[in-house]
């Protein structure tokens, strides 16, 4: 492991590399981050591919299974399978900046926490909106407090880098986040967690 930054994420998938058998499936959970650049540390870039589990994982129903360049594609296969034998669904998508769901998620979240910051409804009408109108299981400013604020700007910013304005944070998310109101693991966020 020498010369390799154990804290990037490169170097966190080239040091499981190294710990498990030379046939293990490695797989990420990231819900954003580049696994053809994760790969990049890899001796064995086909056994690796994304395993996108969604919070909170055993009410959530959907994984996105996702495949970087290299992915074996019988290695997809046999996650799907793996999957299903879960009793969740798999969604495969192929390696792009925030894959689909994240990419979608983020952009409902930023938006409807500029929605909050003009005024044009509180957090708790706007989830309700989405999830009565449109049978959402969560609303985006619930669901942000849940991922944590600043899990939902680090994502923003680095799609804000990848697919440009439209990821750009607001400036509420990131004034929250300077405040340390981080969501329901700092007990505010859009919702006052302490008394949960």
């Amino acid at each position: 492991m020498a010369g390799r930054r154990l804290g990037a994420p490169d170097g966190i998938a080239g040091a499981v590399e190294e710990t498990v058998q030379p046939d293990a499936v490695i797989a990420s959970n990231t819900s954003g981050i580049s696994l053809d650049t994760l790969a990049e540390a890899l001796g064995g870039p086909e056994r690796f591919l994304g395993l996108h589990f969604f919070n909170p994982v055993p009410a959530s129903k959907l994984v996105e299974v996702v495949v970087a360049t290299a992915t074996d594609p019988g290695l997809r296969d046999r996650a799907v399978a793996w999957v299903e034998a879960l009793g969740k669904t798999a969604v495969v998508v192929r390696d792009a900046p925030g894959f689909a769901s994240s990419r979608l998620g983020v952009v409902l979240g930023l938006e409807a926490i500029r929605m909050v910051e003009a005024g044009v409804a509180s957090a708790e009408d706007i989830d309700a909106a989405m999830t009565l109108g449109y049978g959402h299981p969560t609303g985006p400013l619930r669901l942000t407090d849940l991922v944590g604020l600043d899990v939902r700007l680090g994502i923003a910013r680095y799609l804000e880098r990848e697919w440009g304005a439209r990821f750009t944070p607001p400036d509420l998310l990131v004034r929250l986040v300077e405040q340390g109101h981080l969501g329901r693991k700092t007990g505010r966020g859009f919702y006052d967690w302490s008394t949960t």
